[in-house]
């Protein structure tokens, strides 16, 4: 018979973005206590398609708390149909990013919000509330940010770049259009400040947390958080699960690695969870003052991704048990 483990009752607080965030938290939401979860989600893959506001990373998020998304692809509502975008198609329409019909509802019902004056933060947090998310999910910003590819075929909004082309060209450069202009959204900070647990989910560090890291304000509330800052690997063995995270650090000149991951986040990251096939880099790691956890992190099932989970909030309360030691 199985042993129901205890639910985390620390407040944690996870930066998320794409199909391994949603990943992850398919498994430690169930862990964690109400009331004590908030996801902080990357919005600088958000486009406008068909004159609607599509906001990719939060759906998946909403979606995959609310049991609604597609286990198969990580995107999308389970066994929706294309109908809608079939019809577009007939009219000449570009149709390359995939809008489902029950998943248009999504879009139709954030942009007549944002329309009538209601912030990103806001209609997400209604969204949530209609679809049962128990979890606090709050956008990176309100205002606009989006991620612009340079590549060697010329400049591509993000979802040009992944989805249209998918990722084929090489990469130049990466930058975060309206970031300077950006803010943290409402409750952003507060939860950071209040965490007990601060977690980097396995997501690209260049365009699902670099865009939430970039929003002014973000980065140094991190730096002022009393709580560790654990980072899961999107990396196994030297390759992302899913999506061009290799190809991106060797553009910004990095080998794909555990290593790399500690230089992009050095200023932040006190902990590090990586593949077990990834524990030859433990000692270095250690050495620039990065602790380290080693387990199975690929997710095939909810019950592996509770185990990710658990192993980064370990590590963080073992780091926050030797701050009070060296404290005292």
């Amino acid at each position: 018979m199985s042993v129901r483990r205890p639910l985390h009752r620390g407040r944690v607080v996870v930066l998320a973005g794409g199909v391994g965030a949603a990943r992850l938290l398919r498994g430690l939401a169930p862990r964690m206590a109400p009331g004590r979860l908030t996801v902080i989600v990357n919005t600088a893959d958000d486009d406008v398609f068909h004159g609607l506001n599509v906001s990719p990373d939060v759906d998946t998020i909403l979606y995959t708390l609310s049991g609604l998304s597609d286990p198969l692809r990580g995107w999308g509502i389970d066994g929706d149909t294309f109908a809608a975008l079939g019809a577009l198609g007939r009219y000449g329409e570009d149709t390359w990013f995939q809008l489902g019909d029950r998943d248009l509802a999504t879009h139709l019902f954030r942009t007549r919000h944002l329309r009538e004056g209601r912030t990103l933060g806001e209609v997400t947090a209604m969204q949530a509330r209609a679809l049962g998310v128990r979890v606090r999910v709050l956008p990176m910003s309100d205002q606009p940010v989006r991620t612009v590819v340079e590549t060697s075929g010329g400049r591509r909004s993000f979802q040009e770049y992944l989805v249209r082309d998918r990722a084929r060209e090489a990469v130049r450069s990466i930058s975060y259009a309206g970031i300077r202009a950006a803010r943290p959204s409402a409750g952003v900070v507060a939860a950071i400040a209040e965490a007990d647990a601060i977690v980097f989910a396995p997501s690209n560090p260049f365009v699902s947390i670099g865009p939430i890291l970039a929003v002014p304000g973000i980065r140094q509330a991190l730096r002022r958080a009393q709580a560790p800052v654990v980072a899961i690997s999107p990396l196994i063995g030297g390759r992302p699960v899913k999506g061009p995270a290799d190809r991106m650090m060797r553009a910004h000149g990095l080998p794909p690695s555990p290593l790399a991951l500690a230089e992009i986040y050095a200023d932040l990251l006190s902990g590090l969870v990586v593949d077990t096939s990834d524990r030859a880099f433990a000692a270095r790691l250690e050495a620039r003052g990065v602790a380290v956890a080693h387990l199975d992190i690929l997710m095939r099932s909810p019950m592996r991704a509770a185990a990710v989970g658990d192993a980064a909030l370990r590590l963080a309360a073992s780091l926050q048990r030797r701050r009070g030691r060296l404290a005292g």
